[in-house]
């Protein structure tokens, strides 16, 4: 034990990071064997009912609080930062239109995966890890039942299938925020904000922002359940996988808005080359 010790002391920075680098590249290998296991127990054998409605429950109906809450206040913040600069260039009734295609596009799907990947991502994390600690998925395990189709596949499809819902929730009550702060607060025309509003924004958009919200939820599912499978033991490890189920969430998601933006964008001006010139 003392030459291991003896060993590590006498590393160079170098090699440091080369185990640092070692230990990134089996994360991740870990991390896609196990995602692979779990879409192939979701193809395989779908999770029975009474398994999947509480986590439905808890993933879809107890985050719309949070998530309209959370896009109200956004569509009236805009609202707010963009009325002063709109208003000095002349351009106040088409206010409506930056604020609402914000909401649709990118801030409504990336908000409301954030918000899920707050509340329920660090809950799944945080639960599954205290089942590691106390040995109940080895129990699980033991009595010939699946742990990944049993855990992981109901809290995937509660993710994956639910988040554009609560997407088109954050999306509407940020609408409605932003109209209401713009035309009763700012004084702005009602009539010509949400005629500019039609003409700028699109069936298109809308359906930008929740086929991305399909990647943010899988991958919120899939990063939580990971980090509460492979929590280490004791009340520090359990929290250390919550805070770690978070944290890696918000940059896949960040990292999956911004991938998918820059495919999304490709394709459309591939399909339709004259709209997106006009855009």
């Amino acid at each position: 034990m003392a030459d291991v010790s003896a060993n590590l002391a006498h590393l160079t920075p170098v090699h440091r990071l080369g185990e640092q680098a070692f230990d990134l590249v089996a994360e991740i290998g870990n991390m896609a064997i196990f995602s692979g296991s779990a879409l192939a127990w979701m193809m395989r054998k779908r999770p029975s009912w009474a398994n999947m409605l509480p986590n439905f429950y808890t993933i879809g109906v107890s985050s719309v609080p949070v998530v309209a809450i959370t896009g109200t206040f956004i569509g009236m913040v805009l609202a707010v930062q963009a009325y002063t600069s709109f208003a000095q260039m002349g351009l106040a009734t088409r206010l409506g239109s930056v604020i609402n295609i914000s909401l649709v596009k990118e801030l409504g799907p990336v908000l409301a995966a954030t918000m899920l990947a707050g509340r329920v991502g660090s809950s799944m994390a945080a639960e599954l890890g205290t089942m590691r600690v106390t040995e109940q998925i080895d129990a699980l395990a033991a009595l010939g039942t699946n742990p990944i189709h049993y855990l992981v596949t109901p809290r995937f499809l509660g993710c994956f299938l639910l988040i554009p819902l609560l997407t088109l929730m954050a999306d509407f009550m940020g609408v409605i925020g932003g109209a209401v702060v713009s035309t009763q607060l700012m004084g702005v025309d009602s009539f010509a904000y949400w005629k500019h509003s039609r003409e700028f924004v699109g069936g298109v958009d809308v359906l930008a922002g929740v086929f991305k919200s399909f990647f943010f939820g899988a991958a919120i599912a899939l990063i939580s359940c990971h980090r509460g499978f492979h929590s280490r033991a004791g009340a520090e490890g359990v929290g250390r996988a919550a805070t770690e189920a978070f944290v890696y969430s918000f940059i896949a998601i960040l990292f999956l808005d911004f991938t998918i933006g820059i495919a999304w964008n490709n394709v459309y001006a591939t399909i339709w080359p004259q709209s997106a010139t006009l855009l």
